[in-house]
């Protein structure tokens, strides 16, 4: 659960994100920036910021912000009805962004997952994206992700989104954020 002060003060602060991405939000989308704490209670470490310019029953495209080391924690998008589930390309406008998906172990990671949920990420093929870079992941594949040093601005392209239908690998995992007075 976030305060309704907390969530506002991580609102603007990734606005202060998109900016330094010279990303331009309208005032209705800043309004809208939406702070997810997954349900933890630990925004500083997993957590994600970020607006959806549109979600049809087609295409879905959205800006996200990481703080430094702040994670997305693992998750995949299986398939709804007939859909096989959400493809999705990252695309990083600013920052450094650590990808982990289904694959080769890197025997290294640039990446740490938060203390006390390390038996809650199992991929650790890494994909290392800087401004400019950008990777597609096929539906139903596990995968994580954290900001640099500096955290990092995302944008993301995809099939339809159902954020409610996620399947994290924390069963402890809340998607929708829930905010208090």
């Amino acid at each position: 659960m976030l305060s309704a002060e907390e969530y506002k003060k991580a609102a603007a602060r990734a606005l202060e994100y998109f900016n330094k991405a010279g990303i331009v939000l309208t005032k209705e989308e800043i309004e809208r920036i939406e702070v997810a704490d997954f349900g933890l209670n630990d925004l500083e470490n997993t957590g994600l910021q970020l607006i959806t310019y549109v979600n049809t029953s087609r295409c879905c495209a959205k800006e996200m912000v990481l703080f430094p080391r702040q994670t997305c924690p693992e998750h995949r998008h299986p398939p709804v009805g007939d859909e096989p589930g959400k493809e999705e390309t990252f695309r990083c406008r600013w920052g450094k962004v650590y990808l982990y998906v289904e694959g080769e172990p890197v025997k290294t990671p640039a990446a740490t997952p938060p203390k006390g949920k390390e038996n809650t990420y199992t991929v650790w093929h890494e994909i290392i994206l800087e401004p400019g870079d950008q990777y597609t992941l096929q539906p139903n594949t596990k995968h994580w992700f954290q900001g640099g040093e500096d955290g990092a601005v995302i944008s993301e392209f995809s099939t339809t989104s159902r954020d409610e239908t996620d399947i994290f690998t924390d069963p402890e995992i809340q998607r929708i954020p829930i905010i208090t007075e």
